[in-house]
C-alpha cells in the first residue's frame, strides 16, 4: 500500500486491522467507491478470513449509478454534484442498506489530473455509516492521481477502523439480515 494523506506510510495494513476487528465483533462491512474504483475493496478482499465479514461493495464513479445503484437522492447530486459531504454520507449509508452489512464505507473525491464541476484536484471525502451513525472525513490531498486514491484508501480505512473502536456492539451484530439468503453463520466461510 502506498502513503496516507500525511505522505507517510501506514504501520500494518489498515484494511487487515479492520478486518480483524469486525471479525472480532461479529460484524459485517460493504463498501461504495468512487473515485477509488474498486482499490478499497481490493484492498479489504486480499486480507485472509475476509470472507465472514466482506459483503460486496459497488463502484459508482458515474454520477448516475450513484443514486441507481448506492440510493444517493438525485436532487442531492444535481444541486451538490458528486464530490460532496451529504453524497459520501449518503453512499455509506446507501451501501450498508444495500448490502444488508453493518458498516458502510465510501469514497467520493477529485483524483485528477483535472479539476470537477469546480472542485480541485485531491478534494475528497471518505464516509461510514454504521449502527449508531455515521461520519464523513474531508481530505484536501497533494500529488498525482494515484498518490490521491491510495491515500483515500488508507484514509478511509482509518476512519472505520475510529468509528469501530468507538462503538458499542450492537444486538444481533453479525446476524444476517432478512432476506439475505446466501448469508451463513457468523465465523463461517462465504464466497
Amino acid at each position: 500500500m502506498g502513503t496516507d494523506a500525511n505522505g507517510h506510510r501506514p504501520a500494518g495494513s489498515p484494511a487487515a486491522g479492520v478486518v480483524h476487528r469486525l471479525a472480532d465483533r461479529h460484524e459485517t462491512l460493504a463498501t461504495v467507491e468512487s473515485l477509488t474504483g474498486g482499490l478499497l475493496s481490493a484492498s479489504v478482499v486480499e486480507i485472509a478470513g475476509v470472507s465472514g465479514v466482506y459483503r460486496g461493495g459497488l463502484v459508482v464513479y458515474a454520477t448516475a449509478l450513484k443514486s441507481a445503484l448506492a440510493g444517493v437522492p438525485e436532487d442531492l447530486l444535481a444541486e451538490r454534484g458528486p464530490v460532496d459531504p451529504d453524497v459520501a454520507r449518503a453512499l455509506a449509508e446507501g451501501g450498508r442498506r444495500r448490502c444488508g452489512a453493518d458498516w458502510g464505507l465510501a469514497t467520493t473525491g477529485v483524483a485528477g489530473p483535472q479539476p470537477q464541476d469546480g472542485k480541485p484536484v485531491g478534494l475528497v471525502y471518505v464516509a461510514v455509516a454504521g449502527p449508531a451513525g455515521s461520519e464523513v472525513r474531508r481530505l484536501d490531498l497533494d500529488g498525482g492521481r494515484d498518490h490521491i486514491r491510495t491515500a483515500a484508501v488508507i484514509e478511509a480505512l482509518r476512519l472505520l477502523a475510529e468509528r469501530i473502536d468507538a462503538a458499542v456492539p450492537g444486538p444481533g451484530a453479525g446476524v444476517p439480515r432478512s432476506g439475505d439468503g446466501d448469508a451463513a453463520p457468523a465465523g463461517a466461510a462465504r464466497r
